[in-house]
């Protein structure tokens, strides 16, 4: 039997209850994804790095894509098991499924009910805030979306963007030809969170439109800017409230998709 019989297929999900999800998912298009990751997480002082993603200390993970951290692709689809903890309600795992639905609709990522021989899988739950690790790490791999602050279709793209393999735009390697980092006002203990990444960009520019984009204020600690766009300084960032062409095509490049 071929490992894609194996697979049960997330059609299931859509069973919703409808206007479940609209309503739970209200305002959803003016939320500034940046600004909802730093308020729910803005309690955790330890053990993440740019700001959402949970270090893997058994390997280093800058590009992990490179070195095995690829989710695996049987056939035309790349096939990612999935559990969503039981203490969601209705109306927000609609709102999880419905995020994990907008993959299935532009990329060949397809996410499915984990079986109990799925031995790498994403375990959804209500953590302490929003976060992911970066790429497939093996096992039960977790993904924080918390009830209360980080149930909005954005924060679903880019917490599940961070467990297929990618970072935060403003990181990327080739940042500061397009952006300034203004140091002077961010946050003390914050800088980290503008550390440079040795990313692969898959041919794909610079996006002031990512839904990995964080605002042009993210961790200020006197309201000044503390990323600044080179091309044009008044320019507003990081304010997606979806999955812009370049997400998609870095998801279709990296994975090898033909949709």
């Amino acid at each position: 039997m071929t490992p894609v019989v194996l697979f049960v297929v997330l059609l299931s999900l859509t069973a919703v209850t409808p206007g479940a999800a609209d309503e739970a998912d209200d305002g959803d298009s003016s939320t500034d994804v940046s600004e909802v990751i730093a308020r729910a997480n803005a309690g955790i002082t330890t053990g993440l790095v740019h700001d959402d993603i949970v270090p893997n200390m058994k390997r280093n993970a800058d590009p992990c894509t490179a070195r095995g951290c690829k989710w695996r692709k049987y056939g035309r689809y790349v096939r990612v098991p999935i559990v969503i903890s039981n203490s969601y309600s209705s109306a927000e795992r609609n709102i999880i499924i419905k995020g994990l639905l907008t993959f299935h609709k532009s990329t060949c990522v397809r996410f499915y009910w984990r079986r109990w021989w799925h031995r790498s899988y994403l375990y959804i739950f209500s953590g302490t805030g929003c976060w992911s690790y970066l790429g497939r790490q093996g096992g039960g791999q977790r993904v924080s979306l918390r009830r209360n602050g980080c149930l909005y279709q954005s924060t679903v793209q880019h917490e599940v963007l961070h467990a297929l393999g990618f970072h935060h735009e403003q990181v990327r390697s080739d940042r500061d030809r397009y952006v300034n980092i203004l140091s002077q006002n961010i946050q003390s203990g914050k800088e980290s969170n503008f550390r440079k990444v040795g990313t692969n960009n898959l041919g794909t520019p610079y996006d002031f439109n990512s839904v990995m984009h964080y605002s042009k204020y993210a961790f200020s600690k006197n309201g000044q800017p503390t990323i600044v766009a080179k091309s044009n300084p008044n320019l507003n960032f990081g304010q997606a409230s979806a999955m812009s062409a370049n997400d998609i095509a870095r998801v279709n490049r990296l994975y090898g998709c033909r949709v």
